[in-house]
């Protein structure tokens, strides 16, 4: 018999292990497979240490998260930290509506990539067959619960870190068993390399770190979310970073930098290199994994939020409803459904890709600055905590990073931004008009 707290309450189903799981698949996501080659155009055969910049410019920022995590473990991510901290309704909802949009927006960026390597394989089925396929299946494991998408994602995630383990392997077994000694040695011209190579590299490495945030959204259904989301988020960061690390320094090895910067292909180029005859079909298939596993993350981070801001009153309740039997926010993913397609079939990928990244580093802006007023507010607490240095660091590399990111992001950015203030002053006036009058 379903109760009514099984229709108002998310079910608790994550423990660390599996919050861990979640972390690492929405961080290495597709980012690994695709942007090495264009890390490597810039940092050259230090492509490695631009990884490692990289993750600890992540590293600040994760560890705010980590703090606000055990300290407001509930739904709603950003937005929930921007209401503690400023206690201000309209900047609340907007904030909430641009992390919903970076959501949305990185998903339709990354059904694009998963029809693009479909219809490589699969050149008669149209994009915009493989794009709406992509969301209805994954709206459906979406609506079956939390259980259901952890276990895609469980699957995926393994899909896809046992690709970047072959790579290790196959690389490592070349470079380290006498094989590359034996290969008929390539010679290139490195160009000078100083440090802007490097933060050039790391400033497009820093997107492949991006997932993180996204723990939080699921906090409500974390066991025991005050120990366990703090961990969740360093430990995730933590083993995608050492994953990153040794697939780049392996890849230098194994290709020269100009090859593995022209591939359309990177770790299959450094692969077939390493190992002709490794079945080519595979570094086909585990990039689709890749994607779906971030679209799946991405779609349960945008529902989950917008449960969130709708039980804090921030947008009308109809859209946080829960289905009566499956305790999911049904009506949230159905929206997502129409807005992400829509999105999606109308945009290019480097487009949405840039606004994507854009969006996101200002609610990394916005999460550090919350977390700097809340520490003021109430700076004793018990759990974890970071030093006041962390957000403040944290904010301004981040602030460094918008800087230095595409002119037409910041356009569309602007874009998004606008039509959320639109709509908040469309549901100020109908509230306005449904009070009644003295």
């Amino acid at each position: 018999m379903t109760t009514h707290e099984d229709s108002t309450s998310l079910k608790r189903v994550f423990g660390l292990p599996a919050l861990v799981i979640y972390g690492v698949g929405d961080i290495l996501g597709a980012g690994i497979y695709a942007v090495i080659g264009d890390i490597t155009k810039p940092s050259a055969s230090l492509v490695w240490v631009s990884f490692i910049v990289a993750m600890v410019v992540a590293a600040f920022t994760a560890l705010s998260y980590a703090e606000l995590g055990g300290r407001l473990p509930r739904c709603g991510g950003v937005a929930h930290f921007v209401h503690q901290a400023f206690r201000t309704e309209w900047l609340s909802v907007l904030v909430g509506w641009l992390m919903f949009c970076t959501c949305l927006v990185s998903m339709a960026t990354i059904s694009k990539a998963f029809a693009g390597y479909l219809m490589a394989s699969l050149p008669g089925l149209p994009e915009w067959f493989l794009i709406i396929s992509l969301f209805a299946a994954l709206g459906y494991v979406n609506f079956r619960g939390m259980k259901e998408s952890s276990l895609l994602n469980l699957i995926c995630t393994v899909v896809e870190v046992s690709g970047l383990l072959i790579v290790i392997l196959v690389a490592g077994s070349f470079l380290f068993g006498g094989a590359a000694a034996a290969a008929a040695p390539v010679t290139f011209t490195e160009p000078a390399l100083g440090w802007t190579g490097i933060i050039n590299g790391a400033s497009i490495a820093f997107y492949a770190f991006i997932g993180f945030e996204d723990i939080v959204n699921v906090a409500e259904e974390v066991k025991d979310p005050e120990r366990n989301v703090p961990r969740g988020i360093v430990l995730s960061l933590a083993i995608a970073g050492v994953i990153y690390i040794a697939v780049s320094w392996l890849a230098v090895q194994v290709l020269n930098p100009a090859e593995l910067s022209a591939s359309n292909a990177p770790l299959l180029s450094v692969v077939s290199r390493a190992q002709p005859n490794f079945p080519k079909l595979i570094f086909t298939l585990i990039p689709i994994f890749a994607v779906m596993n971030t679209a799946l993350l991405n779609f349960v981070t945008a529902s989950r939020l917008v449960f969130g801001m709708a039980r804090e009153g921030l947008i009308p309740a109809w859209a946080g409803k829960l289905h009566p039997e499956r305790a999911t926010p049904y009506r949230a993913i159905l929206v997502i459904l129409a807005i992400v397609t829509v999105i999606a079939l109308a945009g290019t990928r480097e487009l949405l890709a840039g606004t994507t990244a854009t969006l996101i580093l200002i609610m990394f802006v916005l999460t550090n600055l919350s977390l700097l007023v809340i520490k003021q507010r109430e700076p004793i607490i018990s759990g974890f905590r970071v030093p006041i240095a962390v957000p403040v660091i944290a904010m301004l590399l981040n602030l460094v990073l918008i800087v230095y990111a595409q002119q037409k992001s910041h356009f569309f950015a602007l874009g998004f931004m606008g039509i959320g203030i639109l709509l908040i002053l469309l549901q100020n006036a109908v509230r306005k008009r449904q009070l009644p009058s003295i």
